[in-house]
């Protein structure tokens, strides 16, 4: 049973997600937690880390006791090295663009750039979804929760 879990995908994600979410359970322990009506800064990343590594355990559980079948390798046959280095620029491209451009410019390019990945994607529906996530990021970051991140710059 155990020797058809090296090919198992599924085993990896529970395992990494069950240690990623214990390594943010034992972190969050160092910040106050505070109450239920006063939470502290440790409170949100508990939780958060509580539910990570409970999802983690359940496909970690699933993974073992599912049958093998037999596209069940850890890398596809045919790896989709674009779709996958435009998933990584899309961040890369945030973190820049932010820098120097501010938040607009910055959004609608981390959702863009990734929406090439998608052989299925045109340039219309890329450029609307980016359109509709920046509109409801501004939103969201700068005017409720009133995070002190420039909409637009020039420059640093």
């Amino acid at each position: 049973m155990f020797g058809t879990l090296v090919k198992k995908r599924d085993f990896y994600a529970g395992g990494l997600m069950t240690l990623l979410g214990a390594a943010v359970t034992l972190d969050s322990t160092t910040y106050t937690l505070g109450t239920l009506t006063h939470m502290g800064p440790g409170m949100f990343p508990l939780m958060l880390g509580i539910t990570l590594t409970i999802v983690g355990m359940l496909i970690l559980g699933a993974a073992i006791t599912t049958p093998l079948s037999d596209d069940e390798g850890i890398l596809p046959e045919k790896p989709e090295w674009f779709a996958w280095g435009c998933i990584l620029a899309g961040p890369i491209a945030f973190i820049i663009l932010g820098e120097f451009f501010g938040l607009v410019l910055a959004t609608f390019a981390c959702v863009f750039i990734p929406a090439f990945g998608d052989r299925t994607a045109t340039l219309k529906g890329s450029a609307i979804l980016a359109a509709g996530v920046t509109f409801f990021g501004v939103l969201l970051f700068s005017y409720v929760l009133k995070i002190p991140f420039p909409l637009f710059q020039l420059g640093h």
